[in-house]
């Protein structure tokens, strides 16, 4: 009998040693993304059959002067696409450029940023050995007939180059919404502004009211907006805390209406001694007709080198029933391998 039940125990390992040895194995992504490779601020989008990331690249202000791109089939396998635009072609910007974001409009690709951090005297960020009341920055647009470029300063000067409500023009999403109207959120120094683009990201269309930036800030907001709408409701997500520091978090708020208010529903990025600290500055992918969502983000790496040591990353992002974002756990494994149009 004890015999009988060995070989039947024998079988079926092998039955299922069988079963397993002809699946193909799962591969993914793994975090960081890019190896050896120092990059923040991932904005993810979707162009035709890839998807692509554009980032900052992570280095001290006077070497921030260009921007590479990646792109992938399959979100495991990525290409990088080396000086995509750089300070020699946006002529204005001479200090830095970072924090970029992508959008596909009218049959061309317009890559916004921003560039050489301009300040206030009045801002606690203010030094005047580095900083000028006189610098022309803000947030810039080129354009591109292609993703990956080159892409051509389209304006010549910022769309946005002064203080508005207090918000810094920095770090700015582009989105189209559901009624087809182009909007761009932005803002640092703790303020966030909205504003509504001509549909050749020109310049602005006024409100009703005249204005031409509403002030949307959310409690606790920092800084690197970023709108969705799920199940018709806007979740409106921001980072937190000091990009230097460990305590940089992504926090969010959802409301019935675009312009909010925002409630400050609660922290779900931040923070893990046994993965890496300091991660924010992120941006959203809902692949095409599902309920899967991803989240592209940085972190800094432990041990960390560098206030500019960053990488980024992906990793899932799940709902509960009631439509709350659960905190979500950073991975050294990323997500699994995910062909656009499957």
């Amino acid at each position: 009998m004890m015999n009988r039940l060995f070989f039947s125990i024998f079988i079926v390992a092998g039955l299922v040693s069988g079963c397993n040895s002809n699946k193909e194995p799962v591969e993914t992504s793994g975090n960081p993304l890019f190896d050896g490779q120092w990059y923040a601020d991932p904005e993810i989008a979707v162009f035709g059959d890839k998807y692509w990331i554009f980032p900052t690249f992570s280095a001290e202000f006077d070497r921030q002067v260009h921007f590479d791109c990646f792109s992938s089939p399959d979100l495991v396998n990525w290409t990088k696409h080396e000086n995509i635009i750089d300070t020699a072609e946006v002529k204005w910007a001479h200090r830095a450029m970072w924090a970029p974001c992508a959008v596909e409009n009218n049959g061309k690709y317009f890559f916004f940023f921003g560039a050489n951090d301009i300040q206030r005297p009045v801002s606690k960020w203010w030094n005047p050995e580095i900083h000028s009341v006189n610098d022309v920055g803000g947030i810039g647009v080129a354009v591109a007939d292609h993703p990956a470029g080159p892409y051509k300063d389209y304006l010549g000067e910022p769309l946005i180059g002064e203080v508005h409500n207090g918000a810094q023009p920095i770090d700015q999403f582009v989105f189209k919404n559901k009624d087809g109207q182009w909007y761009i959120i932005y803002g640092g120094w703790g303020k966030c502004n909205i504003a509504k683009l001509k549909d050749d990201f020109t310049g602005f269309i006024p409100f009703e009211d005249g204005t031409v930036f509403k002030d949307i800030t959310p409690e606790g907001y920092v800084e690197g907006p970023v709108i969705f709408i799920k199940n018709d409701r806007y979740y409106f997500m921001w980072s937190e805390g000091n990009w230097t520091t460990d305590n940089y978090q992504v926090a969010y708020g959802k409301s019935d209406l675009l312009f909010g208010p925002y409630e400050r529903m609660g922290t779900v990025l931040q923070s893990d001694s046994s993965i890496a600290t300091g991660a924010g500055h992120h941006s959203v992918l809902n692949y095409p007709d599902t309920n899967d969502w991803y989240i592209f983000y940085h972190r800094r790496p432990i041990p960390n080198e560098s206030p500019n040591h960053r990488v980024v990353c992906v990793d899932r992002m799940f709902f509960n029933a009631d439509g709350t974002i659960e905190p979500i756990k950073m991975t050294f494994e990323g997500v699994d391998e995910r062909p656009l149009n499957q």
